[in-house]
């Protein structure tokens, strides 16, 4: 049998692929080198408000976790696939495709098609780094799966329990890494309840001395600087939902800078 057509593999192999790719462009353009939102280019009054963003963001990640989970809940359930000669190839295979089409999809979709957001919004040739970006994580890795297949025809090669403890291991390290907030900052965001805005916001702020650096039109998002960012743990008290330095689990939230 081929490592192409191992049976029982595809669909959570394929799906873990794309969760994978999720995981890879929220972490690392969302997050670390912010060259865009999920919902960056849609331009409805509504969406400008940088707290929609965020949620923005914050959804599609949990949606990389629910895709992620179920793809390792449907290896579990056909796990006995994994013993087939040249299920480890396949497996790999599959992540390719998806993680692959998963940048196909996202560059055909977002980028051109409803313009929801570019890789570089900001660059002087938008296109150039959506095809940049559309090359090296897209047709890349379909190549690779191609030249898999095409490898495995008449080679059994071992089974996949291995190949699929390293994916489920993956998945699982990259859904923690998509929620954890940068480190080494004394820039601290501070999102405030509804009826804190303004006036009551910034007296909760000058109680622990925080510089203010930016606030958003609402009055309800502000960045600061602290002389010990960890005190602004206190802010929960004084109303404020969200504080970037004060909790491990906020992903692009305790990213964001001004």
């Amino acid at each position: 049998m081929s490592a192409a057509r191992a049976p029982g593999t595809a669909a959570p192999g394929v799906l873990l692929g794309l969760a994978l790719g999720g995981f890879f462009d929220g972490i690392l353009l969302h997050q670390v080198l912010q060259w865009h939102h999920l919902l960056s280019n849609v331009r409805a009054a509504a969406l400008q408000d940088i707290r929609a963003q965020l949620l923005a963001d914050g959804l599609f990640h949990l949606l990389m976790y629910v895709a992620a989970v179920a793809a390792l809940a449907l290896l579990w359930k056909g796990r006995g696939a994994l013993d087939h000669p040249g299920a480890g190839k396949a497996l790999v295979l599959q992540v390719l495709l998806g993680f692959g089409g998963w940048h196909v999809l996202d560059a055909v979709l977002s980028h051109w098609i409803t313009g929801i957001h570019r890789v570089r919004g900001d660059a002087p040739d938008p296109l150039f780094w959506d095809l940049l970006w559309l090359g090296v994580f897209g047709l890349v890795p379909l190549a690779v799966a191609w030249l898999l297949r095409r490898g495995g025809r008449g080679a059994s090669g071992g089974g996949g329990r291995g190949a699929a403890l390293v994916l489920a291991v993956t998945a699982v390290l990259a859904g923690p890494m998509a929620a954890w907030p940068a480190a080494g900052s004394d820039q601290v965001l501070v999102l405030f309840r509804p009826g804190m805005e303004g006036a009551p916001a910034f007296d909760a702020l000058a109680r622990v001395d925080a510089r203010v650096l930016w606030v958003d039109r609402s009055g309800g998002l502000w960045a600061v600087q602290l002389d010990d960012p960890h005190r602004a743990r206190s802010l929960h008290a004084s109303g404020a939902l969200l504080v970037s330095a004060g909790s491990p689990v906020l992903g692009c939230f305790g990213w964001s800078r001004v």
